[in-house]
């Protein structure tokens, strides 16, 4: 019995690894002489992306340096494992560097505090990014990730935007990758499960995922009635046939840029 579940194991790290393998290539996300700063939040998504970015690594795939980096917003009562991430960094020569903030967030109460805390960490990334002279930041979004934000912004903003596997920003400066983008949620649990990764010691009690989560059981029951649907969803992002669309005569459909949430200073 301990043997099938050791190649269990062993099949679903080996699929994590060439799933992670094929979107760096398929993409074209990592090259050599690359300084790559990944946001560490302490979850299994961002400690996935590290140790998947750390292993590759040893294999000379590219040669490329990472930098680890946690936001710690000092006024959300939230903490993570900060001793097991450096611990693990230091065992892979990897920079560990914790930063922290405050952030107003009466400054717009338009606003919900989840975003306004999502908004100023990503925010402090690109700044540090150049500090540390990189010029690439790696994130831990995922499969799911993207069919869910691409629902929600069909429904709530009209749109059909999600999340790019690489986002060129700041004028080239900085480069946005997304290498775990062709993994499943599952897939990734499965890994963080098997090489036993903490989980936060106290999660934010203002973290909302309503509209996430409503997407995500939307594509559960679509799932029920179209077994492929969550990858056939993320497939026709790279598949748009605007002659096959309903599009007003004279209006171009294609939009540059996205409304994003500003600092009003």
């Amino acid at each position: 019995m301990k043997k099938d579940e050791n190649k269990a194991e062993k099949r679903k790290t080996s699929h994590f690894y060439s799933k992670l393998s094929k979107a760096i290539k398929d993409y074209n996300l990592i090259k050599d002489g690359d300084r790559i700063m990944i946001g560490v939040s302490g979850g299994k998504d961002s400690m996935s992306l590290l140790s998947g970015l750390a292993s590759r690594l040893q294999f000379r795939k590219e040669n490329y340096k990472i930098i680890a980096v946690h936001i710690d917003v000092e006024n959300v009562p939230y903490s993570i494992d900060n001793e097991y991430i450096k611990d693990f960094c230091d065992q892979h020569n990897i920079e560990y560097v914790i930063d922290k903030i405050n952030i107003d967030f009466d400054k717009d109460p338009s606003k919900s505090h989840c975003f306004v805390c999502s908004w100023h960490r990503r925010k402090r990334l690109f700044e540090l990014t150049e500090k540390h002279n990189c010029n690439k930041l790696a994130l831990g979004h995922h499969l799911d990730d993207a069919v869910e934000t691409l629902l929600i912004n069909m429904c709530y903003h009209g749109s059909i935007s999600s999340m790019p596997a690489s986002l060129s920003m700041f004028n080239g400066r900085i480069e946005l990758i997304r290498p775990m983008i062709l993994l499943t949620n599952k897939e990734i649990r499965d890994f963080a499960t098997i090489m036993n990764f903490p989980s936060e010691k106290e999660t934010c009690p203002w973290d909302d995922k309503t509209k996430r989560n409503q997407a995500a059981e939307i594509i559960r029951e679509m799932e029920k009635r179209f077994k492929p649907a969550r990858k056939g969803i993320f497939k026709s992002m790279s598949k748009i046939y605007l002659d096959y669309l309903p599009i007003e005569s004279g209006k171009n459909p294609i939009i540059d840029g996205l409304n994003v949430y500003r600092d009003k200073n």
